[in-house]
């Protein structure tokens, strides 16, 4: 079991297992989630993400295979690229950047499992912690959302009427938490937009989040917005990307009122974009021809559909839990 990452709420593994059928003879590897101890203790977050991703399914929502809640283990559909944060900050050995066309499909398909969420019924979802290091890359650069434990649902009536709804505590990741959200307490689908914003803005310029709105407005009031554009991309479309960072610094704005609606403008002007670069994807990324071999972001890029295979969970199982698993998957 090799560490993929860590995070305050959980640590995030890769796990081989074999499949124990004589008659077929195979392995196959699993993203494992543990929360840590104190987390698990106080604030049940590995309960939530079982809750949650137990009962849903969306092509950019990772999938849940199994869980073991009393040892804060979850299974998830192995997703072989990482994250989203470690691509755009090229970490690990020989990742190539992310061509902008894959960005701005990427960003379309995280603002429609955001939207997935928000339109989730009875209650509609609140994320609460949307960033770069939450969203996952499948074999095929597929995005999906992860990490729902701080995920709460807001009452119907709430969201219909006023569209928030006060917590007693605010949660989420520093420079990604809606302003609002945090000095009032009040939480409301838009405070995923805000992070959104963020989020998007960061897909295009590979800068931290801090002081990032700030920078690129001025940058675009100074006429320099090319400059903001991450460098390891040499062919930006820069009208595009100017209508992409425009867009996400709506989305960013401090007062909720004042951010666009994610069904009625912010996914339809995303899948524009989106629209614009498959038209402009080279044969190599079209046709899926690798530009090298193994896994992970220095594999190349291969078609774009999703990996998941919901059959393959039958093989997931490893020993030392598999008095405990609870599975979610056939």
């Amino acid at each position: 079991m090799q560490l993929k990452g860590e995070s305050s709420f959980n640590r995030k593994y890769d796990f081989l297992h074999f499949n124990t059928n004589k008659k077929k003879k195979d392995c196959l590897i699993s993203n494992v989630q543990v929360t840590h101890e104190q987390v698990l203790n106080n604030n049940l977050v590995c309960f939530m993400q079982v809750e949650v991703l137990s009962r849903i399914r969306h092509p950019n929502m990772v999938l849940l295979l199994g869980a073991c809640p009393e040892y804060g283990c979850l299974v998830y559909e192995y997703m072989a690229n990482g994250s989203l944060d470690d691509c755009l900050f090229r970490r690990g050995s020989s990742r190539p950047p992310l061509p902008w066309q894959l960005r701005f499909q990427i960003a379309s398909e995280i603002a429609t499992g955001l939207l997935f969420l928000h339109q989730t019924k009875p209650e509609p979802l609140v994320h609460r912690d949307l960033k770069p290091g939450n969203i996952l890359l499948d074999r095929n650069y597929v995005s999906k959302i992860s990490d729902v434990g701080l995920a709460r649902l807001v009452p119907p009536s709430v969201a219909d009427s006023v569209t928030q709804y006060r917590m007693t505590s605010t949660a989420g990741t520093f420079c990604y938490i809606d302003p609002e959200y945090q000095q009032t307490g009040m939480l409301g689908i838009k405070s995923d937009i805000y992070s959104l914003g963020i989020m998007l803005l960061q897909l295009v310029t590979a800068r931290p989040p801090m002081g990032l709105t700030h920078h690129v407005t001025r940058s675009i009031e100074n006429g320099t917005f090319a400059e903001m554009l991450d460098p390891a991309v040499e062919d930006w479309p820069v009208e595009h990307a100017l209508h992409f960072a425009k867009l996400s610094l709506g989305c960013a704005e401090m007062r909720r009122k004042d951010r666009p609606d994610l069904g009625k403008v912010v996914l339809p002007e995303l899948n524009k974009l989106r629209a614009f670069a498959e038209e402009s994807m080279s044969p190599m990324m079209m046709f899926g021809l690798r530009t090298g071999g193994g896994g992970g972001c220095g594999g190349g890029y291969i078609p774009r559909n999703s990996n998941t295979s919901v059959g393959a969970s039958t093989y997931f199982f490893f020993s030392f839990l598999s008095n405990h698993i609870i599975k979610y998957t056939e």
